[in-house]
């Protein structure tokens, strides 16, 4: 059984906490929170201990893994104490996303887990779903032949205004880690980005991208439109066929270029999935997996070094939307 201990247990911490209690591999050892009534309510509601040092935590009760659902600013400045002091402690992390909004935190972050040898996760769950898995499967077996483009939107409602690059530094970890998932590697990227009325945030963004295989692709993003529709769409072509992704989770159909035929697979039929939270499970699941099979840190799916790619691209976004446009190159993949 593993053991695992959430640290941040506010909204995104709750989900946390309750997959890890209907696990059948996992047990929920612990909670931990900086605000005492928070900490003490989950730990109530769950029946363990609960804290509001994880070092403390660390000291007092056996776990193999800790969650780090903590927020923040750009939903990712807390995110970088916990996991330095779990990596430190030897511990495995899934840690929500972005890994961290600073990006030179993201890359200590990588760093001091390969120092460890410990697994570093993150909680990329857009790409943890059966509609994904397929048309990963297609794309390796060929289908497609040599990727040419992909085309991705990602657009939901959020009227926060943290800062003017919260829409980039809090959202797009998932989009650029779809994208990375199907063509690997971004090589270098132009962006344009808009203030919505009212809005002190870059909150709609335009980004081109050159990947390192020679595909290119679009991103759309946007923070000013309404949660009553399919919130993402994921296009990926090559010289064979392309593939569509629907709304995460609904569909997969593939185009084959030299067919009528084409392949519909839509959920439930395929998949099972009740709606977007399933992803949360989905992404849990593979994690679980992959420590029960003994993976190497370096095996694990949507780990650290995937979510500081997708940081590295959306920061080399941000200076070429800062520079005017100008293409800007993203560093390599450390």
């Amino acid at each position: 059984m593993i053991k695992v201990a959430v640290v941040g247990v506010n909204n995104i911490g709750k989900i946390h906490c309750r997959a890890y209690r209907q696990h059948p591999d996992t047990e929920l050892a612990a909670v931990c929170d900086l605000m005492a009534e928070r900490a003490e309510a989950a730990g109530r509601e769950h029946g363990v201990p609960f804290y509001t040092d994880l070092r403390e935590l660390l000291d007092t009760v056996p776990v193999d893994v800790i969650v780090v659902a903590t927020a923040g600013v750009e939903k990712g400045s807390h995110h970088y104490e916990p996991s330095m002091t779990a990596i430190e402690a030897g511990k495995d992390v899934l840690v929500e996303k972005p890994i961290s909004n600073r990006i030179e935190e993201a890359r200590r972050m990588i760093g001091f887990a390969r120092e460890k040898g410990v697994r570093l996760a993150c909680n990329l769950n857009h790409r943890f779903t059966p509609a994904a898995y397929k048309a990963k499967e297609f794309v390796e077996q060929g289908k497609l032949g040599s990727l040419l483009f992909l085309n991705m939107r990602l657009t939901i409602q959020n009227p926060k205004e943290d800062t003017e690059w919260l829409h980039m530094r809090a959202l797009h970890p998932h989009s650029i880690d779809v994208m990375r998932y199907f063509a690997g590697d971004v090589k270098r990227v132009q962006s344009f980005m808009t203030k919505a009325p009212g809005r002190g945030s870059w909150s709609t963004v335009s980004v081109n991208m050159e990947f390192a295989s020679g595909a290119v692709g679009h991103l759309t993003g946007s923070y000013d439109m309404s949660m009553r529709h399919p919130i993402e769409y994921c296009e990926v072509a090559g010289h064979e066929g392309r593939l569509v992704i629907d709304n995460v989770y609904e569909s997969m159909t593939y185009y084959p270029h030299h067919s009528n035929e084409l392949t519909v697979l839509r959920n439930p039929m395929f998949g099972g999935m009740q709606g977007f939270d399933d992803t949360f499970a989905q992404r849990i699941n593979r994690f679980i997996a992959q420590i029960k099979a003994g993976a190497a840190p370096e095996e694990i799916e949507a780990s650290g070094a995937d979510a500081l790619a997708a940081q590295e691209v959306i920061e080399a976004a941000i200076r070429s939307h800062q520079s005017g446009g100008t293409p800007v190159e993203v560093p390599a993949a450390l």
